[in-house]
Formats: structure tokens, sequence, C-alpha cells
């Protein structure tokens, strides 16, 4: 790991409650996990305490508002420190009709005290000559269709060179909408939750967990793939989900006591509630299933993907969002019937990863991970694009770090989750609830 210095704060004296003032600007990426750590100095400084955390556990926190306590010299207590975030929106012209609404009516916009608006007419060549232009603001366009809203676009050149030029043309607003685009830390910052589920193949391709062969080997030494996958995904989104309780799952397993092939069983064994807490409790109940349970076959997605989208489908308002991870070491069994759980979980908030760890050919995934051509069944589409897919081995650093190589994975697998969060908000019109800071960047779309 790298450690950088970022910066201090400013000095206040007299007083053991502290409000700092400075703010320091990073930059914030979801699918990576960011630690942060702080360290308290008094004036002369002597060292009073610090704390840790990482920035999503900030920006994921209930309104974007974390307190931790300072742990610093044994047996003296050092109090607690309280961080908040706010996101910084870069405001800019999407396209010359296009504009930012909390700017139009500020001086230096486009380096004039009011925003003028450029036309330029397109060649078959691809060139564009220049029109004219006109001048108005956020307050005339808002009054909509009228007789103020009629504009002359002048050329400055024609008319400095023409004595009887008197425009090139006139423009009428016809329409006048506000659109307001949200990001995803809007939807995080206005309480929307992750919530987490996993998924584990307990399939007999897998090989003998006993032996150091097998992809579920339990190596005194160090993670397997089926863990490294788990702990990578898990310790990031764990951060955006205030209760962390996950819901974990195997599948392809002959489970105890009748010996039943389920494809969708608790690692807890407890039917009634699926939930492990924290990370570390669903690795617990990973590595005590394979103890327990005998390892089969086939390979199903269905069953699982259906079960969370049953979750799914029960909260649509915007409030919840659900990712499931699974992980998986061989070709479904199951395609047809996956196909189908896709499309119907395409409409619901629910994203799906699918990690495959092993030597084997996953060719058939990547018809699950509808980048280029979306996933269809019975003739009906994909209403979005849920399904990442990645094979673990494309991720695998070369010297054994599993460090890096758990960043890797989780940088690419998670990296996709904001937009398809975004995607089903937008296509239901759900706007994030109210957030204590500042409201998201706003957009004027102009029709003339």
């Amino acid at each position: 790991d790298v450690n950088l210095y970022f910066g201090r704060t400013e000095v206040i004296e007299n007083t053991l409650n502290p409000d700092f003032v400075r703010k320091f600007v990073l930059d914030y990426f979801f699918e990576e996990k960011q630690n942060l750590r702080f360290d308290v100095v008094c004036l002369l400084q002597s060292f009073l305490g610090q704390t840790f955390c990482t920035l999503g556990e900030i920006i994921g926190s209930a309104g974007a508002r974390l307190e931790r306590v300072l742990s610093g010299i044994p047996g003296k207590k050092c109090g607690n420190i309280i961080f908040t975030a706010e996101e910084l929106s870069n405001c800019r012209d999407i396209a010359t009709m296009q504009l930012c609404a909390n700017k139009l009516d500020k001086k230096d916009f486009f380096g004039k005290s009011d925003p003028f608006l450029v036309f330029y007419r397109s060649n078959e060549d691809g060139t564009h000559d220049f029109i004219g232009e006109f001048t108005t603001s956020y307050r005339e366009l808002s009054r909509g269709q009228s007789q103020f809203n009629v504009y002359e676009v002048l050329n400055p050149k024609k008319k400095g060179r023409k004595k009887k030029y008197v425009n090139s043309g006139t423009v009428t607003l016809l329409s006048f909408k506000v659109e307001s685009e949200y990001t995803f830390v809007d939807f995080i910052r206005g309480g929307t939750q992750l919530n987490f589920t996993v998924a584990i193949d307990f399939t007999a391709s897998n090989g003998n967990p006993a032996q150091p062969t097998s992809l579920h080997y339990m190596s005194p030494y160090q993670m397997n793939a089926y863990a490294m996958a788990l702990k990578a995904v898990g310790e990031i989104i764990q951060d955006y989900d205030s209760d962390k309780l996950f819901p974990a799952y195997g599948f392809g397993a002959k489970i105890p006591p009748d010996g039943k092939v389920s494809h969708a069983f608790p690692l807890n064994t407890d039917c009634e509630n699926a939930n492990c807490v924290a990370i570390e409790g669903v690795l617990e109940a990973y590595y005590e299933c394979l103890r327990t349970v005998q390892l089969y076959g086939p390979t199903n997605f269905a069953p699982v993907i259906n079960q969370v989208a049953q979750c799914a489908a029960d909260v649509t308002d915007g409030s919840q969002y659900f990712v499931l991870l699974m992980i998986t070491d061989g070709v479904i069994s199951d395609m047809v019937q996956t196909k189908e759980a896709v499309v119907n979980a395409s409409s619901l908030p629910m994203s799906i990863i699918i990690v495959g760890v092993g030597p084997a050919e996953f060719d058939a995934m990547e018809e699950l991970d509808g980048d280029e051509v979306r996933v269809s069944s019975k003739g009906r589409a994909a209403e979005r694009d849920i399904v990442q897919f990645v094979p673990f081995r494309d991720y695998i650093d070369r010297s054994g770090n599993q460090v890096l190589s758990m960043a890797r994975l989780a940088k690419d697998v998670l990296a996709e989750i904001p937009e398809q969060l975004l995607s089903f908000m937008k296509s239901r019109g759900i706007e994030p609830r109210p957030a204590l800071s500042n409201s998201p960047a706003t957009h004027i779309t102009v029709h003339l």
C-alpha cells in the first residue's frame, strides 16, 4: 500500500470541541476501497489520537455524516471525531442548447454577463458556417413561449460590413423544460441502501474441499478464489448498507439432514433468515457449509436470481437497490431459465455480478452480459443491462499479491453498478430523497 499525505486542517485554539472549517476535495470512486486515516494533534504537535475509515463509509452513512472514536494513547480517552461529505457538481454546457441553470443568471458565463447562444449551419463536408448569435437569460427563457422569447440572430461580421444588414433570421422559443440530472451519490445521500446478496457454487466440479486442488480448499495460509471474490466485492458494498446484514446462499449441493439437492440454501442453515452479519459473517458461514454439505450439481442459477428478484419486487420506490454476487466454477446448466430470470429482473431495482473462478471456459456466460446485445427470453429483451460477468483469472496478480488481485476484481465488476442504479431510477421517474446539502446540477433543455 502507498501512504499519501493529503493535508491538514486549520489550528483552533482554546477549545475541547473544535469545529474544523477547511474542506478536502477527494476524487470518489464507488468501485474502489479508498482507505483514509485521520490523525489529531495538539498545537504543540503532541499526538492525541487517530481513526481509520473508508471514503465509502462516509458517503454511505446517513446524511453523509460519520462519527468515529479516536484511538490513541492507551488508558487515555481521546474523544470522537465527526466527518461529513458533500458532492461537488461540475456544471458544464451539455450542448449548444443545454445550459446549467445555477449559472445562467450569473456574470462571466461564457465571459459575458448574460449567456449567449451561437448558431451554425452544418455542411455536407462536415464543416460548419457561423450564422449568428443572440443573448438571453434563464429568467427570460423560463417565461416560456411568449412575445418576449423571440430573438434576432445577429452576425457581428455581417453587421459591420453591410449597411442594410438587419439580422440572420429570428429564433422563437417553443418549449422550455427543467430537468435535474441526479448522480449515484445523490441517491446514496438521500438514503438509498444497497442490499448485497451472495450465492456460491457448491457443485462437485469444484473438487473435494479437503484436497489442495479444490477451488474450495481452505488453506491455512491464504484465501481461496471464492473467498477472495466475496471479500473483494463485499467489503466495498457493505459501506452502503446500514444494517450490515447480508443474505448468503449456496447452490448445487446436497444438504443435511435428508441429502436433497438444493439450488438456494442459506449458508447459515437458517431457512427463515439467511442473513449473515457483515462480510466476515458470510465468510464464516461459507467455511462452515463446506464441512456439512456434499458438493453435487447441476449448476442452476435461476432459483437464486428469482429469490432475490422477489425481494427486489417488494421495494421499487428507490429506497433500496439489490446487488447479487454469484461465484461459480462452470457453465450454467439452466441457461434457458436463467435468461428468463434475468429478463424478468431487468425491470427491478437489481444488478447481478457473476465471477467465474477456475480454469473452465466461460464463453456461454457472455450471453448474459448485455454490454453489446441485450439478453432475451421468449421474444422479450431485457429492459436494462443488469449483468456483469468476469473470469477471476484475468485479475490474478502474477506475483501472488492477493490484495492487489482483489482490488483489480472489485474495480472492474463494481464499475457498472452506479450507472445501472441510475438507469432504473430514471426509467421509473424516481428522484432521490432530500439530502442535507446542496442539490444536484440542473440542466435546462430549450426547444427553439
